[in-house]
């Protein structure tokens, strides 16, 4: 199973980047299948998204690319980052720019929603505001789990939390079903 993994972070040392590494990881170990293919959002960097940039110069060709991994990806394990109780703004617009292409960025594939927060939350509102746009983009999403307090969670290489290790296994065994 080719699996695409990336942090929706630009943050070099982001929390979601470790995190979705931790699960990629997990997943790696329950099923000998199972390929990962890391990405950094930082490698699609464009500029802001606008309907006359779009017109005059068309869809910008790293939102196709990285559309087109997404549909060459059997799954997907992303960890959203949770800046104002959203995704991040350089998520967004990456984001934006896909949906020009077709607004089921996610085209169907079954993924995993994480998201590691430094607050007592875990993610919660990114994990719903993207759980509720799920039906409208293609996002067909087989677990979710949120690590909140993550300095209290993260040892610097692993989880350290029982209820933490057994809520990122719960949802990543979603891609194996």
């Amino acid at each position: 199973m080719k699996t695409l993994a990336f942090a929706a972070s630009n943050h070099s040392q982001s929390i979601n980047g470790a995190l979705v590494g931790y699960a990629a990881a997990r997943l790696m170990k329950l099923s000998r299948s199972v390929e990962i293919e890391f990405i950094d959002i930082n490698d699609y960097e464009m500029p802001i998204y606008s309907m006359d940039r779009e017109k005059s110069d068309g869809v910008h060709p790293l939102a196709q690319t990285l559309f087109d991994k997404i549909g060459a990806a059997d799954a997907l394990i992303v960890s959203f980052a949770e800046y104002n109780g959203y995704v991040t703004a350089a998520w967004k617009n990456i984001y934006d720019w896909m949906s020009r292409i077709d607004q089921k960025v996610w085209q169907d594939k079954p993924i995993v929603l994480l998201a590691a927060t430094p607050g007592p939350r875990a993610g919660a509102n990114v994990l719903q505001t993207q759980e509720f746009t799920a039906p409208f983009f293609g996002m067909d999403i087989k677990g979710k789990y949120g690590v909140g307090l993550w300095r209290e969670a993260w040892d610097g290489t692993t989880l350290v939390k029982d209820d933490d290790i057994a809520g990122i296994d719960a949802a990543i065994k979603g891609l194996l079903t």
